[in-house]
């Protein structure tokens, strides 16, 4: 796109970041839960240590919930440590707030070394920002390289598909209806990226149901949503094997 085409999507777009920007003042701004980052889940008598690291956005931090242990993380690491009969050590590198550019270049270098899966949730922001495509694209890469170094051989990363953002009715229309069609855009990206990389897969968001699946901002999983992502999460890392 040329610096004319650059000027009349701003143009097009300004009235729904004007749109957007009076929904962020407007919501409900929740804290990052209490507790722990970190921890363990699984009986003594497990065969081995599984390392499961979640990382990327508000959803990967658990907002939404007050503590921690109502979280993804130890959730997620509590199934998989009943399903494979191992501990699972799970950690949590996220920040309310990180796209795929901040994930890559500040959360991915501070998370711990020698992990066996990476979980990343990340996008959400980056369709907010209105983020484009080639720029996504190439942050994106640039997060699965990072993550790799952090894996033990072997390892798997799971990209999170982007959440269905015309169920958010947190966002007014038309704001809805255009956050839907770029967040499934980003989406489609995630998935060739995956297809591309060994080691690497995409898992698709379920979909979310108005309300019941939703904290009190309208915006963030509740805790019957982060059960059923635990859930949902451990089903797709069980059938790849």
């Amino acid at each position: 796109m040329g610096v004319a085409g650059s000027r009349r999507a701003a143009v097009a777009l300004s009235p729904l970041m004007r749109q957007a920007r009076r929904v962020r003042k407007r919501m409900l701004l929740l804290p990052e839960p209490l507790g722990e980052r970190s921890g363990l889940e699984g009986a003594a008598d497990g065969t081995g240590l599984l390392r499961l690291l979640v990382i990327g956005d508000s959803t990967a931090a658990g907002v939404g919930m007050t503590y921690m242990r109502d979280a993804l993380p130890p959730q997620l690491a509590a199934i998989l440590a009943t399903r494979r009969g191992r501990i699972v050590e799970w950690t949590v590198s996220a920040r309310t707030g990180a796209t795929a550019s901040v994930t890559a270049e500040e959360l991915v270098p501070v998370a711990p070394l020698e992990q066996d899966i990476g979980l990343v949730l990340v996008g959400v922001n980056d369709v907010l920002k209105m983020t484009p495509r080639q720029t996504w694209r190439a942050s994106m890469d640039r997060l699965v390289d990072a993550l790799q170094e952090h894996l033990r051989p072997g390892g798997q990363i799971v990209l999170a598909g982007l959440p269905n953002l015309w169920q958010f009715r947190a966002f007014p229309q038309p704001l809805r209806a255009v956050l839907g069609w770029r967040g499934r855009a980003l989406d489609r990206e995630v998935r060739q990226i995956a297809k591309r990389r060994l080691g690497v897969m995409h898992v698709a968001m379920p979909p979310a149901s108005w309300p019941v699946m939703f904290a009190e901002d309208g915006f963030h999983p509740n805790a019957a949503a982060y059960r059923a992502l635990a859930g949902h999460f451990a089903a797709a890392l069980t059938a790849h094997g």
